[in-house]
């Protein structure tokens, strides 16, 4: 069953969503990034090339013919086909549709109210279903 972790009063998902990718790649797991809209993947993959100096994050976009060699996609998109199922990092204030296909999934919830709103919803959605749910809140003391 997918074990789902939701990372709530994030300041910026972005910057987030790319720390996680590379903790993953460290360890050699394989990550899809689900961003919200076209935009927000386009940032995520800019994110991605410029996240240090010294860091390289090997990662394309969904569809590309080398999506099956890379560990880190990045997509807008729940309709295309991946190449891997590992993890799924959450970066929409929706359900995804191929949640229980991943093994874990990463909800990320901003401090902004109508995403923490849109998490608490997906968070009792999973409970319902009995996903084993973790919760991780930054910047807390």
């Amino acid at each position: 069953m997918t074990r789902i972790d939701f990372h709530t009063n994030i300041p910026d998902k972005l910057s987030y969503a790319c720390r996680l990718a590379r903790k993953a790649w460290a360890t050699r797991a394989k990550v899809v990034l689900l961003a919200e809209d076209a935009a927000q993947a386009a940032a995520l993959n800019e994110a991605l090339w410029t996240l240090s100096d010294t860091d390289f994050i090997p990662h394309v976009m969904a569809g590309d013919p080398l999506a099956a060699e890379t560990p880190i996609i990045v997509t807008d998109r729940e309709d295309v086909d991946l190449p891997h199922h590992e993890m799924l990092v959450n970066l929409t204030r929706r359900t995804p549709s191929t949640f229980a296909e991943f093994a874990r999934v990463f909800e990320i919830i901003s401090t902004d109210e109508l995403d923490a709103a849109a998490g608490r919803q997906r968070y009792v959605a999973y409970k319902k279903q009995s996903y084993p749910l973790t919760h991780f809140v930054a910047n807390q003391s």
